[in-house]
């Protein structure tokens, strides 16, 4: 509990058996009350390390993508009475130091959820991204504020955390199995109205980091800029577009787990 609110810590996992066991132990577990791991059918140890670190797992019966993935996770969290839900990458790719900080933003501050952004103060580059995903970062970052009518510094991180609210209220099911569904989360949050709020957040880039190829670079680019588009045309009322109708299918946390749990819940704290 954070000041009263239960936190909950997200973890979309597919091949992370050498990265979950670091992430994990720099969790500040004496501000979080759980931990879910959703795995997306691994074809390494993710899930036994995940049950040898007693937490809290889902597994896909098949690779489903990351963004079902994420479905899962968001809906295992509304369930377990999440006030605050953190995605954490378990690959280590972004800082688990930074959770207090997010944390706070979002049960004291004015924020409705909260980005670690690589790019401000200046990390990315610094921490290893590719020079090409900074250059197509900032260049569809730029253009997505224009068509969203925002100012953020980044719409590509994969550090963020969310109120309930949000989770409970925006069609989480009407985005897409794949990487886009981060930037369509984002698009909807900004179209609903809902306070965005950023902190600088370090990335690293190495070998067990998690990273798309370049030709799927290239599909999220050209799903991103579709979003956008969407969004900027929702938000004028020049049409209707059902990924923005809050009134389209949301998350279900009252029915069974979409996945078997395995493990044990981390005790609260």
């Amino acid at each position: 509990m954070f000041h009263g609110k239960k936190i909950v810590v997200v973890m979309p996992a597919y091949n992370a058996a050498r990265t979950l066991e670091r992430t994990v132990r720099e969790i500040p577990m004496d501000l979080v009350d759980d931990v879910v791991v959703t795995d997306d059918a691994s074809s390494d140890e993710t899930v036994d390390v995940a049950h040898r670190l007693g937490l809290r797992t889902l597994v896909h019966d098949r690779n489903r993508g990351y963004g079902a993935n994420q479905k899962t996770c968001y809906t295992e969290a509304l369930r377990l009475g999440a006030d605050v839900t953190v995605m954490l990458h378990p690959d280590y790719q972004y800082t688990p130091k930074l959770l207090p900080a997010m944390i706070s933003m979002l049960s004291d501050g004015p924020f409705d959820a909260v980005l670690g952004s690589r790019v401000l103060g200046g990390r990315a580059l610094r921490g290893g991204m590719p020079r090409y995903k900074y250059v197509a970062n900032r260049g569809l970052t730029a253009l997505q504020n224009l068509l969203c009518d925002a100012k953020l510094s980044e719409y590509h991180t994969g550090y963020r955390a969310f109120n309930r609210r949000v989770l409970e209220s925006l069609p989480l099911l009407e985005n897409s199995d794949d990487f886009v569904f981060d930037n369509q989360m984002l698009a909807q949050a900004l179209v609903a109205g809902f306070e965005i709020g950023e902190l600088s957040c370090p990335a690293a880039y190495f070998e067990e980091a998690s990273s798309i190829n370049f030709r799927r670079s290239v599909r999220y680019g050209l799903g991103v800029l579709a979003t956008s588009v969407q969004a900027f045309v929702h938000r004028k009322g020049l049409a209707r577009i059902k990924l923005f109708d809050l009134g389209g299918r949301r998350l279900d946390p009252g029915g069974a787990p979409e996945a078997p749990a395995h493990g044990r819940a981390l005790a609260p704290r």
